[in-house]
């Protein structure tokens, strides 16, 4: 998969709650003449469990067409039942996408054994290469450094982790027992420049939805082993990364990209637009870094 900065892309709605295709092109062009790396469309940022079959199916279409070839996509199709997951799949490898996320799945949770089950299963159905999602903030399971190495040694197409458990001595250690054929990325933009540093692939941003540029500037710096330039980067855009997360993403992500013009402040139910509090920090975060 992809080196670098990669984005969890956002789905724009319109005020009627339909999925707004013209903002979705508008972001998708920003991406590409920003050099971003991957895009990863229909994951957690992208509110993926209120988007239904159809609407899927073009949105995918959409970021294909609009990226040409310029990034790599990536889809999430993760879900609680194995079988959808199957189906979902199949989406992705008639629309030609570049790969998958899928995350653990949630609520009926399962064992690390039943995840090398699950992961296996799934594998068996798809030609396309497969990235773990770990974020067990999200689905009440974490996924241990020796399962995933277990389901990467029993699945040829399972490639990459997307680490958000948040532990930077779990995702250590996962480091130092995995082999070279699978990459880990970091799955929060607070963590970026230690994961990499590590020895991660990249990041999986929800930051560089508004910021591709500036995300792009900070894992090229620690690309090239440039860690004086990476860590002033990731101090002038950490507070930013912080303020993102203050209320559940992508809540305060949808009222930055309106204040920056890209979409309306729209999200569908059981999400909601942020409060007036977090609007007042998400602004100050806003103006402090159109000043750098």
């Amino acid at each position: 998969m992809f080196r670098g900065a990669g984005t969890a892309l956002l789905t724009p709605f319109k005020n009627d709650q339909s999925v707004d295709y013209d903002s979705l092109k508008k972001i998708c062009r920003m991406q590409v003449d920003s050099r971003i790396d991957a895009i990863i469309v229909l994951g957690t940022t992208g509110e993926s469990p209120v988007i239904d079959l159809d609407e899927r199916q073009k949105i995918i279409e959409t970021v294909i067409e609009e990226v040409n070839g310029k990034a790599e996509i990536i889809i999430g199709s993760g879900t609680n039942d194995t079988k959808d997951v199957v189906a979902l799949n199949r989406i992705a490898e008639e629309l030609k996408a570049d790969g998958l996320l899928i995350v653990n799945p949630y609520y009926n949770k399962g064992t690390q054994e039943s995840l090398l089950d699950h992961y296996k299963y799934i594998s068996e159905r798809t030609p396309l290469p497969i990235m773990l999602y770990n974020v067990p903030s999200r689905t009440g399971m974490n996924l241990l450094p020796e399962t995933a190495v277990s389901i990467h040694e029993s699945c040829p197409n399972v490639i990459s982790i997307k680490e958000a458990s948040g532990n930077i001595s779990q995702i250590a250690r996962l480091m130092s027992i995995k082999p070279d054929t699978f990459d880990i990325y970091s799955g929060n933009d607070d963590q970026t420049l230690p994961i990499m540093t590590l020895g991660g692939k990249g990041i999986i941003s929800v930051f560089s939805n508004a910021y591709p540029r500036e995300l792009k500037k900070l894992t090229e710096a620690i690309l090239k082993g440039d860690l004086d330039a990476a860590r002033k980067l990731n101090n002038k855009y950490l507070s930013m990364m912080n303020a993102l997360f203050i209320e559940t993403s992508p809540m305060p992500l949808k009222y930055v990209m309106s204040k920056l013009k890209f979409c309306e402040n729209v999200l569908r139910l059981p999400l909601s637009k942020v409060s007036a509090n977090t609007e007042k920090i998400l602004d100050e975060e806003i103006n402090k870094l159109s000043q750098l």
